[in-house]
């Protein structure tokens, strides 16, 4: 009874408990009604104004400029001519090395067969006779015969110069390759740039000859004569292309004392260099057309006589003999590459004839606006000479003494070669 007791009176003061917790829950305290006021959003000035922003970015945006169709065209031309001109660099670069090992192993062959040859007809000479003594002579005739046929096709077509003009051609080609791209880089090009270069290329391909039959090119000339690889109108085109293009320099950067300068050194150029590649070129090859002939003779010579070994000591002796300097002279001829020398000479000959004429070509122009830039040309006469300015000027001066004093001057123009 007391246990029950105490449990109800336990209870009331729990579920008091528990309905004071209810109430503190339910009974919350009210908060104050605030008012917030939305400001109205001027919809129709800000539309006004985002129409007025895209309409001064549509004023200020600047619309590339478009491209002429004509001058897209020239490009493409140009573009085109470059690529027949790397094609070119090519072809010449590998025809070059191709006959270069025409002539070692032509040379190399026919001395073999020559020291052979020669080789029969001394052993044919002291076998006795009979069987073998035929079979020796002819053997050594047949070899003799064959060397003849193969030294008269090599003298006439001369590897050696064949190969020398090839890298001659190569590195022309080069250099057109790189003014075509200096000439895209630099300006738009027009049709005469085209027409311009095209010409340099045909003049080119006229100069060095890719085929051997119907264009090959003289090899024994009556007269030795430069090398010509350039358009005959090439200079005046050149001084027009420069009109309009001057620096803003009075006299577009000429001055009296530098024309007397570029004449000393035509001068110089003219009685110095050309006259002594000249000189060398008709000596080389005057030494070429008697190695030519001296060759096959032999050879011919060798022939006859290893036919009438056995019948006397004399034939033997022409036989062996004529073929021994058979084989010298070819080795001195295309071993010494003798054609390459000669071409060698043509080329430089004609590098200062080019000189030459660019030079005259710019002095005749009377119109200075219409010449390239005074210093500039005279720092590129500078380079392909080989000299520094300072260097150029005291060749003048020294021509233009050597012509008061009445001596001639005893230095070449050229340093280079």
């Amino acid at each position: 009874m007391a246990s029950l007791q105490a449990s109800a009176l336990l209870l009331p003061s729990s579920s008091c408990c528990c309905s004071r917790k209810i109430n503190a829950a339910i009974h919350v305290p009210k908060l104050p009604k605030v008012s917030f006021s939305v400001p109205k959003i001027p919809t129709r000035d800000l539309i006004e104004e985002l129409n007025l922003r895209v309409g001064v970015e549509k004023i200020n945006v600047t619309t590339p400029p478009i491209h002429d169709k004509s001058t897209s065209f020239v490009t493409t031309k140009l573009y085109a001519i470059l690529e027949a001109v790397a094609d070119r660099v090519e072809m010449h670069n590998n025809i070059g090395q191709q006959r270069d090992n025409w002539n070692t192993l032509l040379l190399n062959s026919i001395n073999m067969i020559i020291l052979t040859a020669a080789t029969m007809a001394g052993v044919a000479a002291i076998s006795g006779t009979g069987m073998p003594l035929l079979a020796l002579k002819l053997s050594s005739t047949l070899l003799y015969s064959a060397a003849t046929g193969m030294l008269l096709i090599m003298n006439k077509i001369q590897p050696s110069q064949l190969a020398e003009e090839q890298r001659n051609a190569t590195r022309l080609f080069k250099q057109l390759q790189n003014q075509i791209q200096t000439m895209l880089a630099r300006k738009t090009p027009t049709q005469e740039d085209v027409e311009d270069v095209m010409e340099k290329v045909l003049a080119l391909d006229k100069a060095y000859p890719l085929p051997l039959l119907g264009a090959m090119l003289d090899k024994f000339p009556s007269k030795f004569e430069p090398a010509v690889w350039w358009p005959s109108n090439q200079l005046q085109k050149k001084n027009k292309s420069y009109a309009g293009k001057q620096c803003h320099v009075e006299n577009n950067g000429w001055s009296e004392g530098l024309e007397m300068e570029m004449r000393e050194v035509i001068e110089v150029v003219k009685r110095k260099d050309i006259e002594d590649y000249v000189r060398l070129g008709n000596l080389a090859l005057k030494i070429n057309k008697v190695l030519a002939i001296s060759g096959p003779l032999l050879t011919g010579i060798a022939a006859v006589g290893s036919t009438f070994v056995g019948n006397g000591s004399w034939a033997a002796i022409v036989a062996v003999t004529a073929g021994a300097l058979a084989s010298t002279v070819n080795a001195f001829e295309h071993g010494g590459q003798v054609g390459m020398v000669i071409e060698m000479y043509r080329n430089c000959s004609g590098f200062f004839q080019l000189l030459q004429e660019s030079i005259e070509a710019t002095l005749e122009e009377r119109d200075l606006k219409k010449r390239e830039y005074g210093e500039l040309f005279e720092m590129k006469v500078a380079l392909k000479l080989g000299r520094s300015l300072s260097q150029l000027r005291e060749l003048a001066r020294k021509s233009a003494s050597s012509h008061v004093d009445g001596t001639s001057i005893d230095e070449f123009a050229s340093k280079l070669f």
